[in-house]
C-alpha cells in the first residue's frame, strides 16, 4: 500500500482517539519506567500517554514515514522510530506496550501478541485496541463492490482477514498472564452524511481496495462505494447519519 496519510487519518482525531483514551483508562495504575506506544501513527495516542505519565520514557514506534514525521511535529520532546509491528517485541525494561487499531493488520497477530506479552516482565502490561467491524455495512460494502466491477481480480484478497473471537485471544494469552480482560465495545459516531463515512473509511479499512487502483478507477470505485454507503445508511431526522463501529479491546498483565 502507498503510505498512510496523516491528515486524512486526523480529520476523525476526536473519534479515533475516543478507543485509546478507554483503552488507557483500563491499564492498571502504578509508575511506568519505559512504554512503548505501538503502531502510534500521528503521536494522538502517545500523547494520551505523556499526559498520564509525565517524565516517563515513551517510544512510538511506527512503519510509516509520513506518520512518524507528523508524531515528531506534534511532540517533539518525544522518541518516534522505525519499526515494524509484524516483528517487533519488546527490551527487558519495557513496562507498557499499548497498541491503538494496530494488530488487525497483521496476519496471525494472535501469535504475535502472546510473543509480545512472554517478553514482558512480571506486572508489565500489554494493552491492545483493534477494530472489530468487518461485519458492518461499511466493510461489506468495500468487498461488494471490490468484486462487481473491473476491478475485482487485482482486489480479491484486498480485505483483511476478521478478528478471532474473544474466547480465541484468551486462550492465546492468559497462559502468560497474571490478569487478563477483554472486552468489545460499539461506537456510535454521528457523522454528516455517506461521503463523511466513506472519507472516515478512507483512511485506513479502505486503503487496501482503493490504492492498487489508477485515478479514474479509483474515482469509479468510490462512486460505487459511496451510493451503496448512502443506501446502507441513511440519514437521520437531523440528516446526519450514525456510523456504528465497534471495536475489541484487551489489557493482559505478565
Amino acid at each position: 500500500m502507498a503510505d498512510w496519510s496523516p491528515s486524512t487519518y486526523l480529520k476523525f482525531e476526536d473519534e479515533r482517539t475516543r478507543a485509546a483514551r478507554d483503552l488507557l483508562a483500563q491499564v492498571p495504575g502504578g509508575p511506568r519506567r519505559r512504554i512503548v506506544d505501538v503502531g502510534c501513527g500521528p503521536g494522538n495516542s502517545t500523547e494520551l500517554l505523556a499526559e498520564r505519565y509525565p517524565g516517563t520514557d515513551i517510544l512510538g514506534i511506527d512503519n510509516s514515514p509520513a506518520m512518524l514525521e507528523a508524531a515528531r511535529r506534534r511532540l517533539p520532546n518525544s522518541r518516534f522510530e522505525m519499526a515494524d509491528a509484524n516483528h517487533w517485541t519488546p527490551g527487558p525494561d519495557v513496562d507498557l506496550v499499548f497498541a491503538n487499531a494496530t494488530y488487525q493488520w497483521i496476519p496471525d497477530h494472535k501469535q504475535q501478541l502472546a510473543k509480545v506479552l512472554a517478553t514482558l516482565r512480571p506486572g508489565a502490561v500489554l494493552a491492545v485496541q483493534m477494530p472489530d467491524n468487518l461485519a458492518e455495512p461499511t466493510h461489506r460494502l468495500m468487498k461488494a463492490v471490490a468484486g462487481s466491477g473491473p476491478w475485482a481480480k487485482r482486489l480479491a484478497s484486498a480485505a483483511r482477514d476478521p478478528l478471532p473471537p474473544a474466547w480465541a485471544y484468551h486462550e492465546a494469552l492468559a497462559p502468560l498472564a497474571a490478569r487478563i480482560d477483554i472486552w468489545r465495545t460499539t461506537y456510535n459516531h454521528i457523522l454528516a452524511g455517506a461521503p463523511a463515512i466513506v472519507e472516515f473509511v478512507g483512511a485506513t479499512g479502505l486503503r487496501p481496495f482503493v490504492d492498487p487502483l489508477t485515478e479514474p478507477e479509483r474515482r469509479d470505485f468510490l462512486a460505487r462505494y459511496t451510493d451503496e454507503i448512502a443506501t446502507a445508511y441513511p440519514p437521520m431526522a437531523d440528516g446526519k447519519v450514525m456510523l456504528a463501529f465497534p471495536r475489541l479491546f484487551m489489557v493482559a498483565q505478565r
